[in-house]
């Protein structure tokens, strides 16, 4: 069996933590798909401009082993078998996203609602179908049977989103680490609480005070409740004032930006 990628993502997410779990969860995150020269590939984009969606097959790059059992995101009750979920620890890492397409120019494909990482090699692409694509009333396994989901219904999502909201200190400082860091926290941190504010495997939270704290790669997020609300209320930096400080002589100071960041808005 011969398979060779057709092309790469470049991505502002450079690691797998910074990706939503699932690309209809990563409404604000876009990438490029650059599709490799020589190949007649100009070609065979031809009529697919049009198209809102379209499916992405690719390569998890960045895993080197597989999984029989897995813990979901969304599982209450323990590890499920890789294949009842979309786990990447897969025998074969190959993946599936349906991503919207919002054009083309030459070889690259402009996308947005992505969940990949920057290098992921590309395997394929096909047209998203909605009328044969999309089993909304279909049976959801153990999603139905934690009451995550509900037998003949067609929500977009099997279980209630969370509403997050920004308070304006929040938004400015994510707006901040984004321009200095190419970095999109504001999506990372909507990704991942929207889906509740419990701490699980892959939700770093714990109480602070009256509060709540979220770590997100070396930044901390604080934010507070409402029924199912969510406010983001500020950000701030991971490290303490004594590393960053320690790390001021070097010559590539590997702290400059959190040092920024405190002088900034701390």
């Amino acid at each position: 069996m011969k398979l060779r990628p057709i092309g790469v993502v470049h991505s502002a997410l450079k690691s797998k933590v910074e990706t939503a779990r699932q690309p209809a969860s990563a409404t604000e995150a876009t990438a490029r798909i650059e599709l490799h020269p020589g190949q007649h590939f100009e070609h065979a984009l031809e009529d697919l401009e049009g198209w809102e969606r379209i499916w992405v097959l690719f390569w998890f790059h960045l895993n080197d082993s597989w999984r029989p059992k897995v813990l979901p995101p969304r599982s209450a009750s323990g590890r499920k078998g890789v294949f009842a979920t979309r786990s990447p620890y897969r025998p074969n890492p190959i993946g599936l996203s349906a991503v919207r397409l919002e054009r083309i120019e030459g070889l690259t494909l402009h996308i947005r609602d992505v969940d990949l990482v920057d290098g992921t090699p590309v395997l394929d692409i096909k047209p998203y179908v909605p009328y044969t694509d999309a089993y909304p009333i279909s049976a959801t396994g153990w999603l139905h049977d934690e009451g995550l989901a509900v037998a003949g219904a067609t929500p977009a999502d099997p279980i209630t989103a969370w509403a997050v909201h920004f308070e304006p200190l929040a938004a400015e400082q994510a707006a901040w680490i984004l321009d200095r860091t190419g970095l999109e926290l504001r999506a990372r941190i909507v990704a991942t609480l929207m889906l509740g504010p419990q701490p699980h495997a892959y939700r770093r939270i714990r109480r602070d005070g009256a509060d709540y704290r979220l770590k997100v790669k070396e930044w901390r997020v604080q934010f507070t409740l409402d029924q199912r609300d969510v406010r983001v209320l500020a950000i701030s930096s991971g490290y303490r004032p004594a590393e960053i400080a320690k790390s001021a002589g070097a010559s590539e100071d590997p702290l400059a930006v959190h040092r920024d960041f405190r002088a900034t808005w701390e």
